[in-house]
């Protein structure tokens, strides 16, 4: 099933069903009124939702809408929590080895993971308002998944029985901020805006073979202003997906509705580009002996979307553009 959340002016949107082939939609408010409400009720709602996906498909609905993914709000608009990891570790190892950083202790056998900010996310056609270039604006393409409510200590063996959504997600990052803020031991707050998701949520059985161990075994493909930047493999998690969420609920459960991203996606074959800016720049000071890539400006415009070996985009796509914040220009400051 493909779930998205249609702009009505509202913070929570309408729940909307979509085909497979995201050309058909049905709103499913009467069923739920928010993604939110539908992962904290899913196993009661799964069979309504399913036949109501089977009839969309098949074109048996009477009422119907044509669906457009600019007209969607990221899927779950807002999250009681949003939490981020790093599990390709190709990724740390380029910044490591271009800029002569200590390797993080037990970076291969306990996940990196912050909890970000989950109470506004961006839509995927939306622009993505920031107050000043000098931040070192950055994206970050990843994979993320929601998940229902997982009960403290739950093993990694059983993780993935929560796993109800897969998303792409673009981790909007600014560098200049991230290095002060990890180096004050309390993480992220002004270095990581809102973050943007794909136009639909899917259940992981629309994947079919590509779903599996935790990963989701499709390339990633990144253009920045219409130009290739990359398309690294999902495959090449050294975490999965199972293992991210055991390490966050060792301590605590982890509510309905929860997302976990997966950071970068990341390959240790330079060939297939990279999913953010940051592992450019360190390829460039490893190739180069100096870095040739600048960060985004305004104007700039990103895209990301996953393919299917059929072409197919199952999570449709996400195509932004950088703005100049109105309502914020104190940030030049810094």
């Amino acid at each position: 099933m493909k779930f998205a959340t249609l702009k009505n002016g509202t913070p929570d949107g309408v729940l909307l069903l979509v085909s497979r082939d995201l050309r058909k939609a049905v709103q499913v408010d009467h069923l739920a009124s928010t993604l939110q409400a539908a992962i904290e009720r899913w196993d009661s709602l799964y069979n309504q939702f399913a036949e109501l996906y089977q009839a969309l498909n098949d074109g048996t609905l009477a009422e119907t809408l044509d669906f457009a993914q600019q007209q969607v709000m990221a899927p779950m608009p807002r999250s009681w929590q949003w939490l981020d990891g790093s599990l390709f570790l190709s990724h740390g190892e380029l910044m490591q080895q271009a800029f002569h950083l200590d390797p993080t202790d037990n970076a291969d056998t306990i996940p990196l993971i912050y909890q970000g900010a989950g109470d506004d996310f961006i839509g995927p056609y939306d622009d993505i308002p920031l107050p000043s270039e000098s931040h070192c604006i950055d994206f970050e393409g990843e994979f993320a998944v929601i998940v229902d409510e997982v009960p403290m200590g739950t093993p990694a063996d059983n993780a993935l029985e929560h796993v109800r959504l897969l998303m792409l997600v673009n981790d909007v990052s600014l560098r200049a901020m991230a290095v002060r803020e990890m180096n004050t031991g309390f993480g992220f707050i002004q270095a990581k805006p809102a973050s943007s998701f794909s136009a639909v949520a899917i259940t992981p059985d629309e994947l079919g073979e590509h779903w599996q161990d935790g990963r989701i075994h499709l390339p990633l493909h990144v253009a920045w202003n219409d130009k290739w930047f990359g398309h690294p493999h999902g495959g090449a998690m050294h975490f999965g997906f199972h293992q991210l969420i055991a390490h966050a609920a060792l301590t605590r459960r982890l509510s309905a509705g929860t997302i976990l991203g997966s950071g970068t996606v990341s390959n240790h074959d330079r060939s297939v580009g990279s999913a953010c800016i940051s592992e450019r720049r360190a390829i460039d000071q490893i190739e180069f002996g100096e870095i040739r890539t600048g960060y985004m400006q305004f104007g700039d415009r990103i895209h990301m979307h996953a393919t299917l070996p059929d072409g197919t985009q199952p999570f449709g796509a996400i195509d932004q553009k950088i703005t100049r914040s109105p309502a914020l220009q104190a940030g030049e400051n810094y």
